[in-house]
């Protein structure tokens, strides 16, 4: 992507676009974002102390990966919904029995960079290049399957991010949080498809950082559904809503419920597509022209 004033896509308002149609007459199709991360112990946490071992920060999260991101498993699976996981690479090494787990639950995985820690947008170009091609690379050999998605950690990217990930052969990217349908980037070398994602119905900033509690995240992502759905039925054009969850944070025993409650609600209405990142994308693409 070359510098400039505005991405690599036009500025086209949802109003004047298209109609999209799910699969089978649905018109909102549900994605729900495990992020499994892993922190090494003698790097830094971001937004923690700034120096290691920083127990107090480090140790919630580890917590996520040792019981929360289990608890989030089995909440998941009651309810029939495949997760989409934004995975650390390096979690193949730190906690593989989760890799496990979540391949025998059929989720899709999506690059994650190679842990939490460090961000793209510091790198440059062919340091972010080899961080993309590295990250997938050892998920690919993981799971068998590489990946074609990608979130960065912390949404970052440099200005040839989309470049790696297109040379990489990821047909979908995350970072953009900037619309609630898929869309196409055009990059020089190919094409790449956004998908919605949130860092509004994210349980990191809303319960970590805005102190909102287990039971008021649940009623945002509720309105957020209720809104989506609305919109999708009036407008006869389908809409993508994510849900994008960390298991240091809603996988803990007293907030594990409402996010139970809050899936309960969604998955009582009909017209509700559950869908893994790859199918979304998939299914726009082939009935998008650009």
């Amino acid at each position: 992507m070359k510098p400039g004033r505005y991405g690599p896509f036009p500025y086209r308002p949802i109003n004047r676009r298209p109609a999209i149609h799910w699969p089978d007459g649905n018109h909102l199709a549900l994605w729900v974002i495990p992020n499994i991360e892993t922190f090494p112990l003698d790097e830094p946490v971001p937004g923690g102390t700034g120096v290691t071992p920083d127990i107090i920060n480090w140790a919630p999260r580890d917590y996520g990966a040792r019981v929360g991101v289990f608890r989030m498993m089995e909440v998941m699976e009651a309810h029939g919904i495949r997760g989409t996981a934004a995975l650390n690479s390096e979690v193949c090494d730190d906690y593989p029995e989760i890799v496990e787990d979540a391949l025998g639950l059929e989720w899709e995985f999506m690059g994650h960079n190679q842990s939490n820690s460090r961000y793209l947008h510091v790198l440059e170009d062919a340091d972010g290049r080899r961080l993309v091609a590295d990250s997938l690379d050892r998920i690919e050999r993981a799971t068998g399957r590489r990946p074609r998605g990608w979130l960065g950690s912390g949404l970052q990217e440099n200005w040839t991010t989309l470049d790696a990930l297109i040379d990489n052969r990821c047909t979908y990217v995350a970072d953009w949080v900037n619309d609630d349908q898929p869309y196409v980037m055009e990059l020089d070398g190919g094409t790449i498809c956004s998908i919605p994602y949130s860092t509004e119905i994210n349980d990191l900033p809303q319960i970590w950082r805005n102190g909102k509690s287990a039971d008021e995240f649940a009623d945002m992502i509720c309105r957020q559904f209720d809104t989506l759905y609305r919109e999708s039925v009036e407008s006869g054009s389908g809409r993508v809503m994510a849900i994008c969850l960390h298991p240091f944070v809603i996988g803990v025993p007293h907030r594990i419920s409402a996010f139970d409650r809050a899936l309960g609600h969604i998955c009582g209405h009909d017209g509700v597509w559950k869908a893994t990142g790859s199918e979304i994308v998939d299914h726009y693409l082939a009935g998008e022209t650009f």
